[in-house]
C-alpha cells in the first residue's frame, strides 16, 4: 500500500464520519435476504474494468450529466478557479483548478454538475440503514459495506458496526481484501460475512493493479481462519481474468484455504458504467469490450466445480451466443 493510501485509511479514534456516494436500498446480491448496501469512496487498488470509479478517491467527484445542460453557463460563471469550460465536446473539468467547493453545482439552474460523495455522521447513517430494518428481519437480510473499499474508513466502521450488532442487524463488508490485516483486525469480531473477491492469481498482474497479491490471499486465510462466512466473488472481465487457468488457481486457493466459503460466485462482465467513466472525463479501457457468452460462463462455472467446489453460480448478463 502506498504512503497516500496509508494516509487515507484513518487510524485516529476522532474518525466519526464516512464519505459515502451511496446508499441503495433493497439489494438482493450482496449478501444473503433484502439488503441495504452503502457505498464507501477510496479505494487502494485501480481496476480497468472499475463499475464504480466515483468511489475510487474519499473526496467528493464532480460530475457533468450532459442531457441536462442547458449551455446556461452559470456554473461557469461561478467557478472563481476557472476549472470549467463548456466546449461543443461536452464540459471539459479541470479537476486540478476544481476545489469541490459546489458552487457550480448550487448555480447550475438544470441540475447538470453534481458533486458526488456525501459526509455522514454516524447517527445520520444509522438512522438512513434502519429505516428497512422490517425487510431485515423478515428476510433474514441486513447491511452490507461496499465502494469503493470499506475498509479504507477503518476507525468509522470500527465506531459503526458495534451499533449494528447491539441491535441485531446483519453485517457484511464487500472488500478487495488488498489493505494490511491491522485493519480487518480492528473491525473482525462485527461482521457476519465478508464479500471476498478475488481477481487475479498473477501476481505481476496484480501489480498493475495496484496491489499485493500475496496481502489479499493472506487475508482470506486469516478471515476464514476465524470462522467468519466467506462469499468469494471473480468478475468475468474480458482479456484479464477470463480465463480458465485464472478460474482453476483461484478455485484450488478457495478449496484448500477458505474452509469457511459458503459460495464462489463468478459475476459476468457488463459496460452500464461507461457512462460514468465520460462524466468523471475519465478513459475506459473496456468501452469497447463485449459481454461474455453464456457459454463461456457455464464453462468458466464447471471449471470451478471440476476442482471440488460445489456451491458455484454466475450471474450478470451475457450473450446467448457468439457473434
Amino acid at each position: 500500500m502506498s504512503l497516500m493510501q496509508e494516509k487515507i485509511v484513518r487510524d485516529e479514534d476522532l474518525d466519526t464520519e464516512a464519505a459515502i456516494f451511496n446508499i441503495q436500498r433493497y439489494s438482493t446480491e450482496d449478501g444473503p435476504g433484502i439488503r441495504t448496501t452503502v457505498f464507501m469512496k477510496g479505494c487502494p487498488l485501480r481496476c480497468p474494468w472499475c463499475q464504480n470509479p466515483e468511489g475510487l478517491n474519499k473526496e467528493p467527484s464532480l460530475v457533468w450529466y450532459s442531457i441536462r445542460c442547458i449551455a446556461a453557463l452559470e456554473c461557469v460563471k461561478a467557478c472563481k478557479e476557472g476549472a470549467l469550460n463548456l466546449t461543443s465536446d461536452g464540459m471539459l473539468i479541470d479537476r486540478k483548478k476544481c476545489t469541490k467547493c459546489g458552487k457550480c453545482v448550487e448555480a447550475c439552474p438544470s441540475g447538470a454538475l453534481e458533486l458526488v460523495g456525501k459526509t455522514y455522521a454516524i447517527d445520520e447513517l444509522l438512522d438512513e440503514i434502519l429505516k428497512d430494518r422490517v425487510f431485515y428481519d423478515k428476510s433474514g437480510g441486513g447491511v452490507t459495506f461496499g465502494g469503493g473499499e470499506p475498509v479504507m474508513q477503518t476507525g468509522f466502521l470500527e465506531k459503526i458496526l458495534p451499533e449494528l450488532k447491539c441491535k441485531g442487524i446483519h453485517v457484511a463488508i464487500d472488500t478487495c481484501g488488498a489493505l494490511p490485516w491491522k485493519y480487518f483486525k480492528r473491525i473482525i469480531k462485527y461482521v457476519d460475512l465478508f464479500l471476498y473477491d478475488l481477481k487475479l492469481l498473477d501476481e505481476e498482474g496484480f501489480k498493475k493493479l495496484g496491489g499485493s497479491l500475496g496481502l489479499v490471499l493472506d487475508n482470506a486465510k486469516r478471515i476464514s481462519r476465524h470462522e467468519i462466512p466467506m462469499w468469494v466473488r471473480t468478475p468475468i472481465i474480458p482479456g484479464y481474468t477470463d480465463n480458465e487457468e485464472n478460474i482453476k488457481h483461484i478455485s484450488e486457493f478457495i478449496y484448500k484455504n477458505i474452509p469457511t466459503a459458503e459460495r464462489y460466485d463468478l459475476l459476468a462482465f457488463n459496460n452500464m458504467c461507461k457512462s460514468k467513466y465520460e462524466r468523471l472525463n475519465m478513459e475506459w479501457k473496456l468501452k469497447d469490450s463485449h459481454l461474455v457468452e453464456t457459454e463461456k460462463m457455464e464453462g468458466l462455472k464447471m471449471v470451478a466445480e471440476d476442482v471440488g467446489l460445489d456451491n458455484v453460480r454466475w450471474s450478470g448478463l451475457t450473450k446467448v451466443e457468439a457473434d
